[in-house]
């Protein structure tokens, strides 16, 4: 069973910028990736999604232009994703999860119950 870790969390300032990472045990190269973030007492929401094999990407209107999902290009290319996350808000806090969906391509809903691995996740908190 392939395993998700994700690091790369912290506190910071509203305007600022973190870059999450997701590194897997096996290529992730044949599966849809994707972000999540879940805030306390609200439902995981999609932040966005990438398939390499159709090049499908996707982003939740939200953080749009702010925040960008990529694949590692060095020897880690095959199992590393990467957030960057740019201008944040404090609406942006939440902890964040990677996920893998084993079945089906990056997909424009980034409908949580569609990925069947999941991280443990990583607290982003943006306040001043």
């Amino acid at each position: 069973q392939v395993q998700l870790v994700e690091s790369g969390g912290g506190l910071v300032q509203p305007g600022g910028s973190l870059r999450l990472s997701c590194t897997s045990s096996d290529s992730v190269d044949y599966y849809a990736i994707g972000w999540f973030r879940q805030a306390p007492g609200k439902e995981r929401e999609g932040v966005a999604c990438f398939s390499r094999s159709d090049g499908s990407l996707y982003y939740k209107d939200s953080v749009k232009g702010r925040f960008t999902i990529s694949r590692a290009t060095s020897d880690n290319a095959k199992s590393t994703v990467y957030l960057q996350m740019n201008s944040l808000k404090p609406e942006d806090t939440a902890v964040y999860y990677c996920a893998l969906d084993l079945e089906r391509l990056c997909a424009k809903n980034l409908w949580p119950d569609d990925y069947d691995v999941w991280g443990q996740g990583t607290q982003v908190t943006v306040s001043s």
